[in-house]
Order: structure tokens, then C-alpha cells, then sequence
């Protein structure tokens, strides 16, 4: 279809609100934890794999981890196993571990291949590579038993990360994508929730931006408001009230680490909505829930 000058002006429009945001992001490392709809619902792959070769492309640093909670669940199920949480961190014995390693596998060279037919240069990656992400077995402190801790499998704590790989990946124009498999003190393969692992990596990486994508609009109250610039001690009353539970206290744990570890801005945002990147990095408006330090 030819270009009217009605539509040229529209995109010029558009390029013109978004060059500050990307004069200001410009060399910036984002770390994006790609999960929830946006990676099983084919319109959403799409849009996300535009988003992120865009951002490079105009000279930002996307790093990309991602998840496979539904996915593993999927296939635990058809072997007759059910999938069992504590805290929000997944019970991990040698054959689940085995369905995580085969399943973000799987899930790691899909995303990988998705990037790299939009125009990107997309490499795939697990901590095990170059034992760059280590981690301690995690024990959980029990919630009705004091004193008590609680051992839930092949669960990683993370350790150390070391990011060379990743500085070396972004230096060469390739967007890592990184499934959040830990080593641990003696070679074992450690399962290490994603939140987690994006929330340390920003972290590690003195990230400009740490963005979760979710399945929800962001962080909600008991009457389903969307809240944002939150606080810890916000936080902390949600969580003591139960509005936060569940698979989102790692979520909002890794975000406020992160936070407070130096990363300049943690955003929790709906990734349900097209372009949620673009709109999150390149807008004002955004369209999720902002993290506060403090």
C-alpha cells in the first residue's frame, strides 16, 4: 500500500516522541524476563521479537531471561507427575530436573530462532555455560515451624554471576538469551527461578532497566487496582496482608533486590499487551507497576 502523507507524518510523529528515550537509553543494558502469555501466544512472539531487535538496533543492550513454568507443568503432567510449589519456587527432584533441562531447553532455541528471523543476532544460553551463573542448594525457612528449613530438590540459590560472557556477547551486536539453569559447588545442575535470576543479573550487570513481563497489569490490590511506585515497606504490608502470594513473591523479591542493588528502574508490566516493551521503554505512559528502592 503507498505511503500518504498522513501516514508519513504519523510515523515521524512517532520517531520524534521516542528519540529521547532512545538518546537517553543509547549503550544502556535492559534486562527483560520474558514469561506468561507473551511466549506461548503466537501474535505476542511476534511482537516481542520485533520489540527487542528494535532496541538494538538503535544501539540498546537487550539481555533476555526467560521462564517455561507452564511449559514444565505441561509435561510433568503427561509423565503422570504434578508439579509442587513452597514459597513460590518449584520442588525440583532428579526427574523434574531432568523436564526443566529438556523443556527451557527447548523453550531457549525457540525464542533464539524467533529473534534471529526478525533481524536479530540472538545467542542461547544456561548458566552452565562457562559456569557463569553458580549457586548454592536453597533451603527455605518453614512458614509454620520455626527453626525448621525446609529442602526442596535441585533448587539453586544464586552465588556469584559472572557476566564476561554477556559483556562480550553485547560488545559483538548478539542479544543473549538465557534460560535460568544454575552450576552448583560440585557440577550439579541447579533449577533457579527466572525472576530471580533476571533480578540478580540486572543487578550484576548495572542494568539501566529490569522489566518483568507478566500476565497481569502489574502489581494489583485485593480490588484488582493496578499499583505502581511502589515501596519496600509498601511491599512488605502487601505481602503480610496476602495480597501478594504465591508465584509473585519471588517476582517482587528479585524486583526490589534489584532495586536496591543499583538497577535504575524495575518495572512489572502486562505482557498481554502488544509492544509492552516498546510502551514501557519508549513512552511516558508505560504499563505496569513501578518498583521503588526506597
Amino acid at each position: 500500500m503507498p505511503l500518504t502523507a498522513d501516514t508519513v507524518a504519523k510515523k515521524a510523529n512517532t520517531l520524534s516522541e521516542a528519540l529521547p528515550y532512545i538518546q537517553r537509553f543509547f549503550d544502556k543494558t535492559i534486562v527483560i524476563k520474558y514469561g506468561g502469555n507473551a511466549m506461548i501466544d503466537p501474535k505476542l512472539q511476534e511482537s516481542f521479537a520485533r520489540d527487542v531487535v528494535l532496541l538494538k538496533l538503535v544501539g540498546m543492550n537487550p539481555v533476555i531471561v526467560h521462564g517455561g513454568g507452564p511449559q514444565i507443568n505441561d509435561l510433568l503432567k503427561r509423565i503422570g507427575k504434578a508439579g509442587e510449589f513452597v514459597q513460590g519456587m518449584r520442588v525440583t527432584d532428579e526427574e523434574t530436573m531432568d523436564v526443566v533441562e529438556m523443556v527451557l531447553g527447548k523453550i531457549n532455541k525457540d525464542i533464539v530462532n524467533l529473534i534471529n528471523r526478525h533481524g536479530g543476532k540472538a545467542v542461547g544460553l544456561t548458566g552452565q555455560d562457562s559456569s557463569f551463573i553458580r549457586a548454592n542448594k536453597m533451603l527455605l525457612e518453614s512458614q509454620t515451624e520455626q527453626g525448621k528449613m525446609l529442602d526442596i530438590g535441585l533448587v539453586g540459590e544464586i552465588h556469584l554471576i559472572d557476566p564476561a560472557i554477556i559483556t562480550f556477547l553485547d560488545s559483538g551486536d548478539f542479544i543473549p538469551v538465557i534460560a535460568p539453569i544454575g552450576v552448583g559447588a560440585d557440577g550439579e545442575t541447579l533449577n533457579i527461578n527466572a525472576d530471580v535470576v533476571a533480578g540478580k543479573l540486572a543487578e550484576v550487570l548495572k542494568a539501566e532497566k529490569l522489566v518483568l513481563l507478566t500476565n497481569t497489569p502489574g502489581v494489583l490490590d485485593k480490588d484488582g487496582k493496578l499499583l505502581t511506585g511502589l515501596t519496600p515497606k509498601q511491599i512488605d504490608g502487601l505481602v503480610a496482608d496476602g495480597t501478594l502470594s504465591g508465584g509473585m513473591l519471588p517476582k517482587i523479591s528479585s524486583a526490589l533486590d534489584a532495586a536496591r542493588g543499583g538497577v535504575k528502574s524495575v518495572h512489572i508490566i502486562d505482557g498481554r499487551v502488544e509492544h509492552a516493551l516498546l510502551l514501557e521503554i519508549l513512552t511516558d505512559e508505560g504499563v505496569g507497576t513501578l518498583i521503588k528502592s526506597k
